[in-house]
């Protein structure tokens, strides 16, 4: 993979494909963001469930100094093995959500 243009496709191509599956319950709708200007994406859950309010980010990746911050995934699906099989080197991919001294043993970047 070449560089940061490459992952950010990779990125927007994989929320846009996690947007289109429905969600469980409700009315619920699955939004994309993109700012490429700041590198920031996420997939937001907006809607209702019953009478209580849904609104809250499901995926959020950064790019930054060259990788791929996953900064929060409540999936099920597995974000980071997926943004591997399509290209991005393990390496290159930082959990951002898990502390830093803990790191090391997930098998991608530490920082």
């Amino acid at each position: 993979m070449a560089g940061v243009s490459e992952y950010r496709t990779v990125v927007k191509q994989l929320l846009q494909e996690y947007a289109q599956q429905p969600p469980v319950g409700g009315r619920v709708e699955m939004e994309t963001i993109f700012d490429e200007v700041q590198d920031r994406y996420q997939l937001v859950a907006v809607g209702w469930q019953g009478k209580r309010r849904v609104h809250g980010c499901v995926i959020h990746i950064d790019i930054k100094a060259d990788k791929v911050w996953l900064q929060h995934d409540s999936t099920d699906a597995e974000v980071a093995q997926e943004l591997v099989r399509r290209g991005i080197p393990a390496e290159n991919i930082v959990l951002g959500f898990q502390p830093e001294q803990y790191r090391f043993h997930s098998g991608f970047a530490v920082h």
